[in-house]
């Protein structure tokens, strides 16, 4: 099986969980960046060091252009019975087809990390992973974030969101303190909290990404504005007409634009700083 855009439909056994998942949202017209889903055999094939595969890889590097993000789509990633956040690999800013190369290699061997296997053991899943990639537009962000559904704390019926300024990866990550945000379900904001967003993760010219320091004054302001809060829910319940269940999903605004980057179904968890944590190292 080739590579496919994720205009396509796509097969959850053979793209994985992520890749199925973005291709829906995509059809539905959700604002998902540009990308293409790399199915797991094709990913085992540039693995062996297959010329044509990886040539076809670099095709795909020139088509979409720099800069990209490579994310992991794992087979059986991501489902209501388990969420593999903080096993697998993403990688950003890639500005070269030898990047995207060795992109997809880490996060082919990111599967066979002795703690991945160890995950799979406990949920009693195939020892061998079947692992795919998203390979897809990086969006520079001006400020990102988590948002769930369902107050993962309490199961309320409330929207919960966190958001720092940068890529999303100062708050997946645990290296801020984001600004969290409720919101019933009609839209009224219940609660505001602004964070300690000292350090916000940037684009860095030369490849990958910076933390850079953040000035004081925006480090304690709330980065999210009343529209942008409307917009966030609107694409929930956006979400919500697509799929069933509650959501997980990861968001960037990059200027008045919104971009939905992940949507994973929504897994019984303690609370949302468990989440970021159990999120760590995926970026």
């Amino acid at each position: 099986m080739k590579p496919l855009p994720l205009t396509e439909q796509l097969e959850e056994c053979l793209f994985g969980g992520k890749a199925a998942s973005l291709a829906v949202a995509t059809r539905a017209g959700l604002p998902v960046p540009v990308g293409v889903a790399v199915p797991f055999g094709f990913v085992d094939a540039v693995a062996a060091g297959d010329a044509e595969a990886r040539q076809q890889l670099a095709a795909i590097f020139r088509t979409l252009g720099a800069p990209l993000v490579a994310r992991s789509s794992a087979v059986g990633e991501d489902s209501e019975q388990a969420t593999f956040a903080g096993q697998y690999l993403t990688r950003l800013n890639l500005r070269s087809e030898p990047e995207l190369v060795d992109a997809v290699l880490a996060i082919w061997d990111s599967a066979r990390s002795p703690s991945a296997f160890a995950y799979r053991e406990r949920l009693r899943l195939p020892r061998e992973p079947r692992m795919g990639v998203v390979v897809q537009e990086l969006v520079e962000a001006d400020t990102a974030g988590v948002l769930f559904s369902r107050n993962p704390m309490t199961g309320s019926d409330e929207l919960v969101i966190e958001a720092a300024w940068g890529l999303g990866e100062s708050v997946v990550a645990g290296l801020v303190t984001p600004d969290r945000f409720r919101l019933r379900r009609d839209g009224a904001v219940v609660e505001r909290i602004a964070g300690l967003k000292d350090v916000a993760v940037r684009i860095d010219p030369e490849g990958g990404t910076r933390e850079r320091e953040v000035p004081e004054r925006l480090a304690h302001m709330l980065c999210l504005d009343d529209r942008q809060l409307a917009a966030l829910r609107a694409l929930t319940l956006r979400c919500g007409e697509v799929f069933a269940g509650g959501h997980d999903l990861e968001w960037a605004f990059a200027g008045d634009r919104l971009y939905l980057l992940q949507r994973r179904t929504l897994t019984a968890i303690p609370n949302p700083a468990f989440a970021a944590a159990d999120r760590a190292g995926t970026r």
